[in-house]
């Protein structure tokens, strides 16, 4: 299915398994077969909260790392979640990361034929911004590939929807390392390979790693 190293034919790079490749995320999935995947996650690089609140200080101390950041909009977050639905297996399970407005605002528009079938807040015990009420959450929005089934795809039933993981921020995307390692533990098996075409810090890189999953993903500004 993927070539365990990393090579240049005719100016494409093939992926490795198990490595911070350095590539465009929708590159990434038109690279893997179709139904090949059993978890992907995915947290696009949208500029939801910076634009809502009109901050004026980009560039500047706040969100200078997050606005220099290659940033999507509507279609290419539509594009990402398009191949994202090819590359899943039946059944699986797509794990995308809102802030607060797009919550509100609704991301149907994204999904097509896949079906929200759960939520989960992720609480990073930290203040964030805000000109009235102060952010201290992100969300999980959990999406399942048809046909739907609960029982049969989630082997873990001690998640709660409110998940409480202070993580150390070293990057302007961070997630919760725990809440993505439960998530895998619940929806794969050993050895599944689990998807993130926008990787940011990598965290769920580290998670496949304590969870001995196959880890395929990138971004276009990897750290060594």
């Amino acid at each position: 299915m993927i070539d365990k190293t990393q090579s240049s034919k005719n100016n494409t790079i093939t992926p490795k398994l198990n490595f911070k490749n350095k590539i465009d995320g929708l590159e990434l999935l038109k690279s893997l077969e179709n139904s090949s995947v059993k978890v992907c996650f995915f947290d696009p690089q949208y500029r939801g909260i910076l634009d809502k609140l009109q901050y004026g200080n980009e560039g500047k101390k706040r969100g200078c790392a997050r606005v220099s950041l290659t940033q999507m909009n509507d279609e290419v977050v539509y594009k990402f979640i398009k191949e994202i639905n090819r590359i899943l297996k039946p059944s699986g399970y797509l794990f995308l990361w809102v802030d607060k407005f797009h919550l509100i605002e609704g991301v149907k528009q994204w999904i097509d034929d896949l079906q929200i079938v759960d939520m989960i807040t992720w609480d990073k015990e930290k203040m964030g911004m805000g000109y009235r009420s102060r952010r201290r959450s992100e969300y999980i929005i959990v999406i399942q590939k048809k046909p739907i089934k609960a029982k049969d795809t989630w082997k873990i039933h001690n998640i709660p929807d409110v998940w409480c993981e202070k993580v150390l921020k070293t990057h302007p995307h961070s997630k919760p390392i725990e809440l993505q390692k439960q998530l895998i533990l619940a929806t794969t098996l050993k050895d599944d390979l689990v998807c993130d075409p926008a990787s940011g810090g990598f965290s769920v890189f580290e998670a496949c790693k304590l969870t001995n999953r196959n880890f395929i993903g990138g971004d276009l500004n990897v750290n060594e």
